[in-house]
């Protein structure tokens, strides 16, 4: 039976993994791990053990450790883009110093570790349109260049020690539960509750700006998949593609307006979210993460825009 510590399990995609983990491993067989002012609660809190969880003190990654007796790490310490973008040396500090320490406790305890990479590794040498696994990555952002080297320092860890590291290079992840938290792909979260309400909705980023999304129950399977696979199938290791589904702003709007016709969206473009979407990939090309370790997506952006609908006009009317 695995022992699950979910670092940074009060955050966004964290907050839905720990407690799809919990549902399939049993409640105390996941541990949620945060920092001091973000404890976990309601159900995260109530519903198995929680523990002291700082990246950037390695002292207590080992002690939970030890305590639960843990197999296995999800690290999902990180700043979101646009917020790294303005704290860059915390986004280092978390994103790489905090990486460095949960890999040594992770050498020094056999743990394998998850730590997501991101489209945001990509850059503007990179090509957009269908992305391939192995390309050139030069990123413009403290975003970007923390997630590359997130990739390579994972990688070392597992050639030189042998630590069973893994990763994908996420895109924008939707989510009816979690609300956005600063990143570049936030209005395609924040466009459904603008809908729910019947709000009039200001898109930050450009018409024609494609850029690759994933629904959270996607999200959350490619990421316990990967973890799960067969580690003599993986040619690759840190990170995979993962694919989904790819749009614009005026795409998404029209999704949604076969639901809510009166629904209205207008533009006033962040120039930073606009010129670090820029840099991103239309469409990233996932073969290698089909082909080894069997990823498939459920949702596209018909079946997302139904389900965040429905469970946001439950949640907020």
């Amino acid at each position: 039976m695995k022992n699950i510590l979910v670092i940074g399990s009060t955050g966004q995609i964290g907050s839905e993994l720990t407690m799809e983990l919990r549902r399939r491993y049993g409640n105390d067989h996941v541990v949620a791990g945060y920092i001091a002012g973000c404890e976990p609660k309601g159900e995260l809190a109530e519903s198995g053990p929680m523990a002291v969880a700082d990246v950037t003190r390695g002292e207590d990654i080992a002690a939970s450790v030890r305590q639960y007796h843990i197999d296995t790490i999800y690290n999902l310490a990180a700043l979101l883009s646009v917020v790294a973008e303005s704290k860059p040396r915390l986004a280092w500090q978390v994103g790489i110093d905090g990486l460095w320490n949960v890999l040594e406790v992770a050498r020094e305890n056999k743990c394998a570790v998850f730590t997501p990479s991101s489209i945001g590794s990509f850059g503007v040498e990179t090509p957009h349109d269908m992305t391939p696994q192995d390309t050139i990555q030069r990123p413009r952002t403290i975003y970007g260049v923390s997630k590359v080297t997130t990739e390579l320092l994972s990688d070392w860890f597992h050639h030189k020690y042998g630590v069973d590291t893994r990763s994908v290079r996420f895109p924008g992840i939707i989510s009816y539960i979690t609300p956005p938290g600063g990143g570049t792909t936030d209005y395609a979260v924040d466009i459904y509750y603008y809908a729910v309400r019947g709000e009039l909705f200001t898109c930050p980023i450009k018409a024609g700006t494609r850029m690759d999304m994933m629904y959270m129950p996607d999200a959350l399977r490619a990421a316990i998949e990967l973890m799960e696979a067969n580690p003599d199938r993986l040619v690759h290791r840190n990170g995979f593609n993962v694919a989904a589904m790819s749009f614009d702003p005026d795409m998404i709007y029209t999704a949604i307006c076969k639901h809510k016709p009166d629904f209205k969206m207008v533009y006033d473009i962040d120039p930073l979210k606009q010129s670090i979407a820029e840099s991103w990939p239309n469409m990233m090309d996932d073969s290698c993460a089909r082909r080894e370790w069997g990823w498939k997506h459920e949702y596209n952006l018909p079946a997302m825009t139904r389900d965040m609908l429905e469970k946001l006009s439950a949640r907020l009317t």
